[in-house]
């Protein structure tokens, strides 16, 4: 029987880091004030202390040139993890991850891997303004060589961020501001999440609902509406939104034909 505990998304996301750091000593962090102010959204608190300055990495408010020394690390066979303070800012380093992070792989004939993560929230979150808002998951999705993560709660967070920390590809994982704080109980022991399941949250058999990230949260309350209608919806959580999990979507719509 599994030991539980009952954590916040930011927890869960520092616990995948931290054991992932423990485990492979190529892992380090670096972004906007990830270090001494221990993470614009308290990700990464108490990381400097247990770690060290050499692998929780402060550097000045330039994305282009961070993302860019850690792609170049990645190539020389570290793995890092990129804060962007918001997805947002992740627009002023994008010369870097789309030309030199999801290309290397390609342009190298396969010599060079790019085993890099780039997290950090992303879409509308409360008291921001629109700069700080951009969903830029449709954007980067249309990007060949680009894994795109979109955990909804704890449990996704955690197994999925410890998968993206070990795979050989560069990975955005899209956070959400609003769930941070959301609470979840989670096994104590390690697991990981396959990348590119999606999960089917409840089964239906009239009308197939999907979605990701916060607003599935939403699409529950949407189905429990419905529910009192008599309409069952069957609701997915992409999880992931590159690699698409198409068959259990063409599974889902060949049952509800909607």
């Amino acid at each position: 029987m599994q030991n539980k505990q009952t954590i916040e998304v930011r927890d869960a996301i520092r616990q995948a880091l931290d054991e992932e750091m423990a485990r492979d000593e190529r892992v380090f962090i670096i972004g906007e004030e990830v270090a001494e102010y221990n993470g614009a959204y308290k990700v990464t608190k108490g990381m400097l202390d247990k770690w060290g300055p050499d692998r929780v990495i402060d550097t000045p408010i330039s994305e282009l040139g961070f993302a860019g020394l850690a792609i170049g690390a990645a190539m020389c066979g570290l793995r890092p993890v990129v804060e962007f303070m918001s997805f947002n800012f992740s627009f002023v380093g994008c010369d870097q991850i789309i030309s030199n992070a999801i290309k290397m792989h390609y342009m190298s004939g396969n010599r060079f891997s790019v085993p890099i993560v780039f997290r950090g929230p992303n879409g509308a979150a409360a008291q921001v303004s629109s700069q700080h808002s951009h969903c830029i998951e449709a954007l980067y999705g249309n990007l060949p060589g680009l894994i795109i993560i979109t955990p909804n709660n704890a449990y996704d967070a955690k197994g999925l961020l410890k998968s993206a920390i070990r795979n050989n590809n560069p990975v955005l994982f899209l956070e959400n501001e609003l769930t941070y704080g959301l609470k979840m109980e989670i096994p104590e022991e390690e697991y990981l999440i396959p990348i590119g399941k999606a999960q089917i949250i409840q089964e239906g058999k009239h009308l197939t609902l999907i979605s990701h990230s916060r607003m599935v949260d939403i699409c529950k309350e949407a189905a429990t509406e419905l529910a009192k209608k008599g309409i069952e919806v069957e609701l997915i959580d992409l999880r992931t939104i590159r690699p698409l999990d198409l068959p259990t979507i063409a599974d889902s719509v060949r049952k509800t034909h909607m």
